[in-house]
């Protein structure tokens, strides 16, 4: 069976919520009165992010680049590339932050991986205006969606054929972990997961994950 890690990136692959980090920076009145509402469930991510990102002034935007810049991965995350590398898994970054902060935090190893979903932003106009090509019903980047986009060369054909790994730590991770048969869950990803009687393998570093993965996979 083919397999493919669709992982999560702010707060996962970051050793903190960066993307969150930056709404409560960059519009701390509109971050504090929506954020809750997000972790409660209680407004949609669509909504809420789509809010407080078309809030910020666009002349900002290189400095939310340059605030995330210096953001610290989380440990075991480079060998965990190569581990994947070396067993031929595709390492696919789904994220629900900017696709800008994301490569300025891997820097090179951008190049390493497969493929990276997240927001496009316009800064033509005074305000930041978000860019998806992944908007879902609740989610500007519909993770599941992104996981079902998978086939021909880039993954795999049909899902019921590969093996899915989600690996997250908080709501934005959510419905992709739902779907998955095999998640690494942490932090409020595994609260919600708790309350909903998914099973989920959890985890500290991506030393734990590598080191799972490589029992289940007998390697």
């Amino acid at each position: 069976m083919e397999k493919a890690v669709f992982c999560d990136f702010d707060g996962t692959i970051t050793a903190e919520e960066t993307f969150v980090a930056v709404l409560k920076k960059f519009a701390p009145e509109l971050a504090a009165e929506i954020i809750p509402s997000m972790y409660a469930l209680q407004i949609p991510l669509r909504v809420g992010v789509r809010q407080i990102l078309e809030s910020i002034p666009s002349r900002r935007y290189g400095e939310i680049i340059e605030f995330t810049r210096t953001k610290k991965i989380r440990p075991g995350f480079r060998e965990f590339v190569d581990f994947l590398h070396l067993s031929e898994v595709p390492l696919i970054v789904v994220s629900g932050g900017i696709k800008g902060m994301v490569e300025a935090v891997l820097g090179d190893l951008v190049d390493r991986i497969h493929a990276i979903h997240a927001l496009d932003i316009n800064t033509a106009g005074e305000n930041l205006q978000v860019i998806s090509a992944w908007e879902g019903e609740s989610e500007l980047v519909d993770k599941v969606k992104v996981m079902a986009s998978y086939n021909g060369e880039n993954a795999i054909r049909e899902a019921s054929s590969l093996q899915l790994i989600a690996i997250g730590d908080s709501v934005t991770d959510l419905n992709m972990a739902i779907a998955s048969p095999i998640v690494f869950a942490r932090d409020r990803l595994a609260q919600y997961l708790d309350q909903r009687q998914k099973n989920y393998l959890p985890w500290n570093d991506f030393f734990d994950i590598r080191d799972t993965l490589t029992r289940m996979w007998q390697l």
